[in-house]
């Protein structure tokens, strides 16, 4: 019962992690006419740092476990996560500043389809043919619901793939789909120790990087930025403690799962955005957002029934 139990655990530890990020999301949105998109992102890391090392110490002082020994592979994984994540980030805001960004923006939406690769390229995680169907079905659903053409969806992604748009999207996906299974590494490196003190360990390392190279690029290009941030220290600690809750639920998840599971899992956030829209904002679906939340409901339940 206790090995079945520990199998399904990265189910609501995904979902938990989908609903902070929902959350996380909302409250950067807020902060970003006050301090940009690159200040809202330095938040997420610098304020979330202090949370993230409660929660180690917690982690530890819970389990009665020491920190545990790390090695240059997982500095080395864990470096190229946070990265990646920023890299990510870059990729995804040049796209939107395209003139047809919503192609940019439909494209980056592939990173559930990469992670499945590169968590089989790189860690060795397999695919079954269940898991395959369920990562198609849940990228199918979300380029349906965010077509960069309501009329012709298929036909200009199948048209515009080339375009400066598209290529800025992929990259995106690309490289959030690295940051996950980078993390995932991070956290199989640390084996030795339990999955949430692994997890902890690897968010702590991850956001101290992060916010040394993004919070030292703004420093350098744009110091203005960096003192808005502090000084509006009161609003971004909710988005700091959101983020972090995030993170160290997608860590833990990675620990326990493999990351095409849990990123395809994780699209679930979609399913909560379009379910607060309905309820309080009395949006209807158009038949073409119905078909791909379906498309994606499916996929859902496929990677969740695949043991």
């Amino acid at each position: 019962m206790r090995v079945m139990q520990a199998a399904w655990l990265w189910i609501p530890i995904t979902v938990s992690a989908a609903l902070a990020q929902t959350m996380r999301n909302a409250a950067q949105r807020r902060l970003v006419s006050e301090v940009g998109t690159l200040g809202a992102t330095l938040v997420r890391f610098l304020y979330g740092l202090p949370f993230a090392l409660v929660w180690l110490a917690v982690a530890c002082g819970f389990t009665g476990a020491a920190l545990p020994a790390t090695t240059a592979v997982f500095v080395g994984w864990v470096a190229l996560g946070a990265v990646s994540q920023i890299v990510a980030t870059a990729f995804l805001l040049r796209a939107m500043a395209e003139r047809s960004f919503a192609l940019g923006v439909a494209y980056s939406k592939t990173e559930v389809l990469l992670v499945a690769v590169f968590g089989l390229a790189f860690l060795g995680d397999a695919l079954s043919v269940t898991t395959t169907a369920a990562v198609l079905l849940g990228t199918l659903g979300v380029l349906l619901l965010s077509p960069a053409d309501r009329e012709r969806p298929l036909r200009a992604m199948a048209v515009g793939w080339s375009t400066r748009p598209a290529l800025f999207g992929l990259a995106s996906g690309a490289a959030f789909a690295l940051a996950a299974v980078a993390f995932r590494g991070a956290t199989l490196q640390l084996a030795a120790a339990s999955p949430v003190v692994a997890a902890a360990t690897t968010l702590v390392l991850s956001l101290a990087l992060q916010t040394l190279l993004l919070g030292g690029t703004l420093l350098a290009r744009d110091a203005k930025v960096v003192r808005a941030v502090l000084t509006l220290w009161r609003p971004s600690l909710f988005a700091g403690f959101m983020g972090a809750a995030a993170s160290a639920c997608w860590f833990t998840a990675f620990a326990l799962e493999s990351a095409a599971h849990v990123r395809t899992l994780g699209l679930i956030e979609l399913v909560f955005s379009v379910a607060v829209s309905r309820r309080f904002f009395r949006e209807r679906f158009s038949r073409l957002e119905a078909i791909g939340m379906s498309v994606l409901v499916a996929g859902l339940l496929l990677v969740t029934w695949q043991r």
